[in-house]
């Protein structure tokens, strides 16, 4: 008579295998996440490489009224996106967010103007890299990072209170520190941002609830992206 403890190692538990559906949608969720804010990327690079290419528009974004619109309208979707996510629709949200991308393009078209083709490019993958680490990094950890990434962003804020004051100081020195501390926290909220997406999946999420979580997601890690990298281009960037 065959022993039935012969077919162990075959067959998983219904523990094992839930497990297992639950590793398989967290990838695909975290993929997701990852592919909305790449194409945001591509849309906010695009727009801006386009308006820092012809003068009149990008002199209409830079010196006329509409400027104001360009500086503040991210942080009306950021607050949108942090207050009423959860009564959106899922198609609401992503068109929200592609509209958010845009307008980051319009907003960032000065560095196109003011540092080299080749010098955005080489900060560019140097972001890349370093992002991806961070990110890999907070997805993959055991260690609980909330304290670290409260600590960063009450750096962030400090951040933000000194940028306010170079704006009337200008001093040299004050950007330089600005711009280093900068790159030490956006990493920071890297990981953590990455961690914190990780933990926001649930399996028994609806399509329209999970597509939210991704988009919300994809928003957080655009965000450290992008800040990291013109911190990093103040830095290392080579001017015309």
């Amino acid at each position: 008579m065959a022993n039935p403890l012969d077919n162990r190692y075959m067959t998983q538990s219904p523990s094992a295998a839930a497990a297992a559906d639950i590793d398989v949608g967290l990838r695909r969720y975290m993929l997701k996440v990852y592919n909305y804010m790449s194409v945001g990327l591509v849309v906010t690079g695009l727009i801006a490489l386009l308006v820092s290419e012809h003068t009149e528009l990008f002199n209409a974004v830079t010196y006329s009224p509409l400027r104001w619109v360009v500086i503040f309208a991210p942080i009306g979707f950021a607050m949108l996106f942090g207050f009423r996510i959860q009564q959106m629709r899922a198609v609401t949200a992503e068109i929200l967010y592609w509209a958010f991308a845009a307008v980051m393009g319009l907003s960032l078209s000065y560095i196109f103007v003011l540092y080299t083709h080749a010098s955005v490019a080489r900060v560019f993958f140097i972001t890349a890299g370093t992002f991806a680490g961070m990110s890999l990094y907070g997805y993959t950890t055991k260690r609980d990072l909330t304290s670290m990434g409260s600590f960063m962003v009450m750096g962030l804020f400090g951040l933000i209170l000194a940028m306010l004051v170079n704006l009337f100081m200008q001093s040299a020195a004050l950007y330089f520190a600005i711009s280093l501390i900068g790159v030490v926290i956006f990493v920071g909220l890297t990981a953590w941002d990455t961690q914190k997406i990780k933990e926001m999946y649930s399996a028994g999420d609806a399509a329209d609830v999970s597509t939210k979580k991704a988009i919300l997601g994809a928003f957080q890690l655009y965000l450290d992206f992008i800040n990291l990298f013109v911190m990093l281009l103040r830095l290392m960037g080579s001017r015309r």
